[in-house]
């Protein structure tokens, strides 16, 4: 096999290992790196991060491609009075090295230029990286403003921000010379990229033998769609005359579904669990001509998320330096939970966690729903409980906002209660280092993965869950094997009350008990959750899936 390798100031810094020498690119919108490159909002960038770190442990034939955010997503800070505010700042990174290379696009009939920079797999050990801003001299005021904030609430310029990722990214591997064997989506942001490749590659059967998508959206009315004459006005397609584009796409009425576009063009799609990728086929089985879609279950990467000290404890099966260094761990959580909000919390309390995005089907605050209850968990002396929440909501979603700042002002009622903000990469480690019990509550199936009780139990917190995403595939919730703590599934109806009272009822009845009155039993429980997380979900093992599964 002939192996495509970057000019040789990108090179990856290491032979391809003989399973993964097929040349790959992965587009993403966001990709979370380091505490220090400020290029994701959440979930799908922890992701696309652990992915890239493992693509460099395996030694792939991977790069990827990203956009450089100058304001990243946001910063999550408070107001006067305590409630949450957006805050956009610049970012500063001077470990980025320009490349050079510039070239233009087509937005809205107006050409908009593009610069592209580097990251060197030296600075934080994943694949070559390429991010692209068109905040660059050259460029007016509306150009420069596409890669200013992600995700951006405008539609034109959210679509031009999809449209530097995909034709840009397509550009750029063009200016590079790379001609790479498979071009990746990971979620439809890219899928622009098609229409260069249909004009570069002649037909759209080539594009299908050489790309591949991930969709991580659970409900057909979360995937991206847009008036196709809207698309059309803004250059969305380049230079295709729109009846070429309908008789490519499959689309003839006037709405542009792009994961559907990216159904029928890639050769190959992926759900992101087990259970979304039955989700996934039953949600996309009536339209034609889609490509198969199978599943490879997210994960993240062990040696960045797992905590050094507790995992020699856990592969010497010594649970009692486990117990040591995890309540070890707490204290920096709980100098930031001071620091933050004024509160002692104390190493010795069962310590509860609800920390990801902030979303009305991830229920935050399913638990305080019940005022009475909560408050009879909360004060209660014979198990005392404390609870952490944190996470952004998407800047412009006033009921996420509102729900953050609901929890923040319930809070002042119980000392052991806390809501932080800045739920980035470091305060997510350190969260999961110091969080004794993990707790998911989205409402069944709306959860297409989510990987953050993976890296929480990689560092001894118990999950506690409704039955949705990864966990379906991890949960052993009962008998000597259990490593969890199960919420089972609601009938049809309203599942708020059905979900809150089995999570009352496990937090009363059987988790609270276990850890103060069985320590012994806790610890095992917690040893055999770390061993089971370890065994299937980390990131290694997606990376090779993808190479075994959707690249070969």
């Amino acid at each position: 096999m002939s192996v495509s390798q970057l000019p040789s100031a990108f090179r990856h810094p290491y032979s391809f290992a003989p399973a993964f020498q097929k040349s790959v690119v992965y587009f993403s919108m966001e990709f979370a790196i380091d505490q220090a490159l400020k290029t994701y909002s959440g979930g799908l960038g922890f992701l696309a991060g652990s992915h890239m770190r493992s693509a460099f442990d395996e030694r792939q034939n991977l790069i990827g491609i990203g956009i450089l955010w100058k304001y990243g997503y946001y910063d999550q800070i408070r107001q006067a009075d305590n409630s949450m505010d957006v805050q956009f700042r610049e970012k500063m990174y001077d470990f980025l090295q320009d490349t050079g290379i510039r070239f233009t696009i087509t937005v809205a009939g107006q050409p908009v230029w593009v610069q592209a920079f580097y990251l060197d797999p030296k600075h934080f050990n994943t694949v070559p990286m390429f991010f692209l801003t068109t905040d660059v001299d050259g460029n007016d005021e509306t150009a420069r403003s596409i890669s200013y904030r992600l995700y951006d609430a405008d539609s034109e310029r959210k679509v031009a921000q999809c449209m530097l990722l995909g034709l840009g990214g397509a550009r750029f591997l063009d200016e590079l010379q790379y001609k790479p064997a498979v071009y990746h989506l990971n979620e439809a942001h890219a899928v622009s990229a098609v229409f260069h490749l249909y004009k570069t590659l002649g037909s759209a059967a080539a594009v299908r033998e050489r790309m591949v998508f991930t969709t991580h959206t659970p409900e057909e009315a979360g995937n991206e769609k847009h008036d196709i004459g809207f698309l059309e006005k803004l250059s969305f397609f380049g230079d295709l005359p729109l009846d070429e584009v309908r008789q490519i796409t499959g689309i003839q009425d006037s709405i542009f579904n792009h994961s559907l576009v990216a159904l029928r063009l890639s050769r190959k799609a992926n759900g992101v669990s087990k259970l979304h990728g039955e989700v996934s086929r039953r949600l996309w089985g009536s339209y034609p001509d889609i490509c198969e879609i199978t599943h490879i279950t997210n994960a993240q990467n062990h040696q960045y998320w797992a905590d050094s000290q507790l995992e020699t404890a856990r592969r010497a099966g010594d649970v009692t330096a486990m117990a040591t260094r995890k309540k070890a761990l707490k204290k920096p959580l709980f100098t930031t939970v001071a620091d933050q909000v004024g509160k002692l919390f104390d190493p010795n309390v069962l310590t509860m966690v609800w920390a990801r995005r902030f979303a009305a089907y991830k229920r935050p605050d399913l638990l305080t729903q019940d005022g009475e209850r909560f408050k009879r968990l909360m004060n209660s002396r014979d198990y005392p409980l404390q609870i952490i929440w944190a996470g952004k909501p998407y800047p412009f979603d006033e009921g996420a906002v509102r729900t953050f700042n609901h929890l923040y002002y319930l809070s002042h009622l119980y000392p052991r209660m806390a809501v932080l903000t800045g739920y980035e990469l470091a305060l997510s480690k350190a969260l999961k280092d110091g969080a004794d019990l993990w707790l998911n509550t989205p409402i069944v199936p709306r959860e297409a993965s989510g990987t953050s009780g993976m890296t929480a139990a990689m560092n001894g917190a118990i999950n506690v869950s409704t039955n949705d995403g990864w966990i379906c595939e991890f949960e052993k919730d009962s008998g000597p094997e259990q490593n969890s703590f199960i919420i089972p599934t609601a009938p049809e109806g309203n599942p708020d009350e059905h979900d809150r009272n089995h999570l009352f009822r496990l937090l009363e009845e059987d988790i609270l008990p276990m850890y103060y009155e069985r320590p012994a039993d806790w610890q095992a429980l917690q040893l055999r959750s770390m061993n089971d997380v370890d065994a299937y979900f980390t990131s290694a093992r997606m990376a090779r899936e993808y190479y075994e599964k959707m690249y070969e």
